[in-house]
């Protein structure tokens, strides 16, 4: 707005210019004034003109760039919201193939405390799976706290329905077959539960 204010005061100034000279050449009683009288309204005509021209062509790039200005801040929005949840979830593939190796160790340890084995030998074991759980921790993943909670299907998977033991229960989660987990508080893994009725 304000290059326009300034370019109609420029042009102001200029008309005031053309007017001043031809005061000054009427003053000298020239023949020719009529002439150049004629040539200096139609020159003015012309630079208004062109003036007009030039300020809608301006308005359109102006409207354009700053369309175009406006559809690249949204793709760089876009673009570095997919490429963080890319960086969250690119490990997503690997923790789900790591999940029943995770398993496995837990079936472990209940083993070796079921079957009475040698303290050292739990506590190795022990070691072992809480480093890597802490790994697995570390990359967002955390497990789906299920047994005696609501029964919800955005974190359950239903196995089978047994008669609740008590009536507390009723459609609550009574046992978990395996556990559920979540990567960055998306889940991976639903838990397998039993829900009492």
């Amino acid at each position: 707005m304000k290059e326009k204010e300034k370019r109609t005061e420029e042009q102001e100034n200029i008309n005031n210019e053309n007017v001043q000279q031809e005061e000054q050449q009427n003053k000298k009683g020239s023949g020719k004034k009529g002439q150049r009288k004629r040539k200096g309204q139609s020159g003015d005509n012309d630079c208004e003109k062109k003036l007009e021209e030039l300020q809608v062509k301006y308005d359109d790039l102006n409207n354009r760039f700053l369309r175009l200005y406006s559809d690249f801040d949204n793709f760089r929005k876009r673009a570095n919201k997919e490429k963080l949840e890319l960086i969250k979830s690119a490990s997503e593939d690997l923790i789900v193939d790591l999940l029943p190796v995770l398993d496995d160790f837990e079936r472990a340890l209940k083993a070796f405390e079921d079957h009475d084995a040698d303290p050292e030998l739990i506590a190795g074991v022990e070691l072992i799976y809480n480093k890597f759980f802490n790994v697995l921790k570390q990359k967002g993943l955390k497990p789906i706290d299920a047994m005696g909670k609501d029964f919800d299907t955005d974190y359950h998977e239903a196995i089978t329905k047994i008669p609740a033991p008590s009536e507390d229960m009723k459609g609550k989660v009574v046992d978990v077959i395996q556990k559920g987990y979540l990567l960055n508080d998306k889940v991976i893994r639903f838990a397998k539960v039993v829900v009492g009725i």
